[in-house]
């Protein structure tokens, strides 16, 4: 059915954008995989591009349902805060090269159409009434521009030139941003049937560039997003095309022949180690650092390894490179600044690099734990138990992909998702369903407090049957109080009367229970009344910014005034929370 069209580039039409290009690379994402032959075999172009707009999807929609509880269904962002967090979202969920290129091609985007809506969306001095036509082509030639900028060594029938195509065709056409869309949407199709002319690991493999065909889809869902219907034009595959009516999948291609190269590899627009011999890690991090800190990064990383971006801005960066020295490259962005959310990953003895071929596929684990941790700390102690962990910054809660690439990443039929945040209920059942769909058991125990995983994963024992490891896992989960030591933000009405920004508060299974101006002293209240029901164990888990005294102020109070209690405490890094406590 034909979706109602957007006219101006507004916060609704950055939202329909968001969506339609979600759901076009949901449906293509296998497809994107399959043909992937540079620069490395890791075969997860699709994937990767697909959580990248995830990403940028649900902050955008986090920005929508802040204003529509705050005022009503009917009131929406400006333009301007929509695109921001289209791009801020897409920037920290980058995900490979393509997503990261991506990331950059959004956020080049946002740059110009921001300009031209004034920043407060309402226009200010020089800016246009709406966002048409013309900023769009502005923005489509900036966001071609800039990427190529991001990318150390750009290579010519990737991505890249998918995208300075489709700006080049939509800067020929006067009109709104239909006409743009379709134009530019038209450009890319044809430059994309032009890749395996221009990268000889394209033609051997008999294929087109996948990055540039996730373009391709995320053009197409700008069509949509304007007028109404998606484009059903012929989009190269293979050797011949295949013809995509609007709203149903695209024709999937066969694997690539195996050979040198051809086989599934993530793909980029830079100069990468599709050949043997290539580096053998992929790193990626984010970072906060400033422009000349980054720039010396750059020229430090490119002497390292290949397949460098460097995307963002306004002091937070994201950071690819395939490396050899995975170590080197983390000690490089510490030098620059404060890296965080990082991801290493192993190409794995005998691939493209060193074979040329398939990989033989893994054997599965019979049982696995997938965990969301709120820092680095846990998310070492986490994995030291054997579970798998996606790493949830503060303000920055993982999106329903990420749990999915992790339960796939833990490779087992039965997998127990932990998700350790009452917020995140939502988007880890979506997970769970998403991985039944491909064939995994999954039991999502619905963990409110990463304390009450730790207890979960205390008793887990994979040589159980799984129904009762879940419900031995689900009890001790259950059997735990948990509470937290923050800071106030704003003043706020709460269940124990009025707080003050940097108030110290004490939550309780989530409610505010205590209101203090010193962190050890709430922390000792928060117990208090925790164990005045009873307990046997206490947790303690101590974020960077507690006060170094609290740990052992905590565990005297304990062990002077609960005989027959018992404290154990760890170490969670950024978590968030400045304390975190669990009482069985």
């Amino acid at each position: 059915m034909a979706q109602v069209p957007q006219t101006f580039f507004d916060a609704l039409a950055v939202r329909s954008w968001c969506g339609h290009a979600l759901r076009a690379l949901g449906r293509a994402r296998e497809e994107i995989d399959a043909i992937n032959v540079y620069p490395v075999a890791d075969g997860d172009t699709g994937t990767n591009l697909y959580l990248t707009l995830e990403s940028a999807a649900a902050a955008v929609e986090a920005v929508f349902s802040g204003y529509e509880a705050g005022a009503g269904q009917d009131a929406a962002p400006s333009p301007a805060e929509a695109l921001h967090a289209m791009a801020h979202g897409a920037l920290i969920g980058a995900r490979g090269n393509s997503g990261t290129i991506l990331a950059q091609l959004l956020r080049g985007m946002a740059q110009v159409l921001t300009a031209g809506a004034g920043q407060d969306g309402t226009g200010g001095p020089g800016a246009t009434a709406h966002i048409d036509g013309p900023e769009l082509r502005l923005a489509l030639r900036h966001a071609a521009d800039s990427a190529r900028r991001a990318v150390a060594h750009p290579v010519e029938g990737t991505v890249l030139s998918v995208a300075s195509a489709a700006a080049e065709a939509a800067g020929d056409v006067e009109g709104g941003c239909g006409a743009v869309a379709r134009a530019a949407y038209a450009g890319a199709v044809t430059a994309l049937a032009a890749t395996p002319g221009q990268l000889a690991v394209l033609e051997r493999a008999g294929v087109v560039d996948a990055g540039g065909r996730g373009l391709v889809a995320v053009l197409a869902a700008l069509v949509e997003t304007f007028t109404g219907e998606a484009p059903g034009a012929a989009v190269p595959v293979r050797g011949a095309y295949a013809r995509v009516a609007p709203g149903t999948d695209m024709e999937r291609p066969a694997a690539p022949a195996s050979g040198p190269g051809a086989a599934g590899a993530e793909d980029a627009g830079c100069r990468g180690g599709a050949e043997p011999g290539g580096p053998g890690y992929e790193v990626i991090y984010l970072l906060e650092a400033d422009d000349a800190a980054v720039d010396r990064l750059r020229d430090r990383l490119d002497g390292l390894g290949d397949s460098l971006v460097v995307v963002g801005g306004d002091g937070l960066w994201n950071v690819h490179v395939h490396v050899d020295d995975a170590g080197a490259a983390v000690e490089a962005g510490i030098e620059a600044g404060r890296p965080y959310r990082i991801r290493i990953t192993h190409f794995g003895r005998g691939d493209v690099h060193t074979r040329g071929g398939v990989l033989p596929p893994r054997e599965r684990a019979q049982r696995a734990v997938v965990a969301v941790v709120p820092g680095e700390g846990l998310a070492g102690l986490y994995t030291e138990a054997g579970a798998t962990t996606v790493l949830a910054r503060p303000g920055e809660p993982p999106a329903s992909g990420e749990l999915v690439e992790a339960v796939r990443r833990a490779h087992a039929r039965e997998v127990v998702l932990l998700p350790n945040d009452a917020e995140l209920r939502h988007t880890a059942a979506a997970a769970a369903e998403e991985a039944r769909a491909e064939g995994v058991r999954v039991a999502l125990i619905p963990t409110r407090s990463a304390v009450q995983g730790i207890a979960a994963l205390a008793v887990h024992e994979p040589e159980r049957r799984f129904d009762e490891d879940v419900v031995q896992m689900t009890s001790a989960a259950g059997a735990t109080r948990y509470a937290e030591v923050t800071v106030a933000e704003r003043q706020s009405w709460t269940m124990a009367g009025i707080c003050q920004a940097g108030d110290v508060l004490g939550l309780i299974e989530g409610d505010v229970a205590v209101i203090g101006s010193d962190v050890t002293a709430t922390a000792e209240a928060v117990l208090d009344r925790m164990l005045q029901a009873g307990g046997e164990l206490v947790t303690i888990v101590l974020g960077d910014d507690a006060p170094p005294e609290a740990a052992d102020r905590l565990e005297a109070r304990v062990r002077e005034s609960y005989l027959a209690v018992d404290t154990v405490v760890y170490r969670g890094g950024r978590q968030g929370a400045l304390l975190l406590v669990g009482v069985e």
